[in-house]
């Protein structure tokens, strides 16, 4: 028994549509500034802007990928696949945590690298495209920020390019502080710096996206406060094998058998469970059995 609402469907086409306008515009914005960075990161001989142009292009493909996994998750559900390419989000996800992790690790060993031997750079130059880079990357984050409080795929997009936009950040600081004290090291102490902040900050983005895949119940979920939830219902004895997990990175399910006894109107009362569900705990999804004792089964190992 599932209860839909008539603006559901027009509400959900809505974000999609706004979603899909923000892809676009962040990709194309981007994909603009990794050209522009990797001539003058070349002519600037900075490894921050050179740096900054291979993990912009890394944040295109990211965003490419999660557009993608927006796509895979609208299509319908098939007797093969019951819950669609829903999950492809989760998935997605977790890989642009993993790219961007993998991507900050390797600037980080370019950056020890050029510690050891530090080389003049055009500050100036800098200065200027990381500037474009903050406002472009910036302006982009913005397009994904509401989206990314309650989707895990938007979240990750959204992290890339706030980490892009902090990067160009500390470009612009190394091109000042070059111009002003000539420190050559400065370029790739800033790189390492931002590489262990935007490391630090992804990392629990990582691990949710990976206990998600793993189907384990969402960080935003209390299991026992749902477990109390329903132990408190009239008539109900038990509550025994209960799953939840996330369906994709927005919709989240829940399986649950009930044990009751005396029950008049039970369509009045899985109603009522419905929507608690829905309305207190952002449960999309749900399954309830009932019957008057628990299964043998569920007693053993639920």
């Amino acid at each position: 028994m599932a209860l839909h609402h008539p603006h559901d469907h027009d509400h959900k086409l809505n974000d999609t549509q706004h979603l899909n306008r923000a892809f676009l515009t962040g990709i194309s914005l981007n994909m603009s500034f990794v050209f522009i960075e990797v001539f003058y990161g070349w002519q600037a001989n900075s490894l921050s802007l050179l740096a900054d142009a291979g993990h912009n292009f890394s944040d295109v493909f990211s965003l490419l990928l999660a557009w993608f996994a927006l796509w895979l998750s609208q299509f319908a559900n098939t007797h093969q696949r019951s819950y669609g390419w829903r999950k492809s989000s989760i998935l997605v996800a977790l890989l642009n945590a993993s790219l961007l992790i993998m991507a900050m690790a390797m600037m980080a060993i370019e950056a020890i690298q050029r510690l050891q031997h530090p080389t003049p750079v055009a500050g100036l130059t800098m200065m200027i495209v990381a500037s474009i880079g903050v406002l472009i990357n910036g302006l982009s984050a913005l397009l994904f920020l509401g989206d990314s409080q309650h989707d895990i795929n938007i979240k990750a997009a959204f992290w890339h390019l706030l980490s892009d936009a902090l990067i160009s950040l500390a470009v612009v600081v190394a091109g000042l502080a070059y111009l002003v004290c000539a420190w050559t090291w400065i370029d790739a102490a800033l790189s390492l710096l931002i590489a262990l902040v935007i490391v630090i900050g992804t990392w629990p983005l990582w691990r949710e996206s990976l206990h998600l895949a793993l189907d384990g119940v969402p960080s935003q979920i209390d299991f026992d406060d749902i477990r109390h939830y329903l132990l408190t219902l009239a008539n109900v004895e038990a509550v025994t094998d209960l799953h939840i997990w996330a369906i994709s990175s927005s919709e989240i399910a829940l399986t649950a058998h009930l044990v009751v006894h005396k029950l008049e109107n039970p369509d009045d009362f899985l109603r009522t469970i419905h929507h608690q569900l829905q309305t207190d705990f952002a449960i999309t999804h749900i399954t309830i059995q009932m019957s008057r004792q628990a299964f043998a089964a569920c007693k053993a190992e639920c």
